[in-house]
This record gives C-alpha cells, structure tokens and sequence, in this order.
C-alpha cells in the first residue's frame, strides 16, 4: 500500500494498521540519492509499515535557503511513494515534525 497524506490524515491510517508496528521517519530528500534509499531500506526493516515524513518546500528553505528546494514537495513525494519499503509519505511544514 502505497499513500500519501497530509498529516492530519495521518492517525486514521494508523488507526487501520493497529497489528503492524509502525516505523515513522523524516527527512527532506530533495536530492533522492543512494544513502537516502539505504537509510528507508533499514528504517523499513524495524517494523511493518513506514511512514516517511517530508519537509515540505517552505520548511525546506526555512531549513537550507531560499535556494532549496531544489524538487518541489509533490515531486520528492511521489519519487518516494515509487519506493518499495515507504508505505506512506506526510508532508510536515515546520521545521522538525515533533507536532
């Protein structure tokens, strides 16, 4: 299964997935390279379902400049929905997504 939420679409999701550990990570990934794909390969095998949270590209340049992103949040969202071990991908605009 393969999705994309927006945050507050996230509890719903995990709500349906009750029996599966859930492993939950973040990041940026606006240059998708192979240490992005190595670090979600082993997030993944912690548990049953990964979510991947992505800084959208407001909280991208707060975080690196007005020159990043260098991918539009919808493109680094959908490159990651197209890997294997990301069940799902939340888009996060603050800085960290602690909310």
């Amino acid at each position: 299964m393969i999705l994309k939420f927006a945050t507050d679409n996230l509890k719903p999701l995990i709500g349906r997935m009750k029996n599966q550990k859930t492993v939950f990570t973040n990041g940026c990934f606006d240059i998708l390279h192979v240490g992005h794909a190595r670090y979600l390969k082993e997030a993944a095998a912690l548990g049953d379902l990964l979510i991947v949270g992505l800084n959208t590209d407001e909280s991208v340049r707060n975080l690196k400049g007005c020159n990043r992103p260098i991918v539009p949040e919808n493109e680094r969202a959908e490159m990651l929905c197209h890997l294997e071990v990301v069940n799902a991908v939340v888009l996060f605009n603050d800085q960290t997504p602690l909310k």
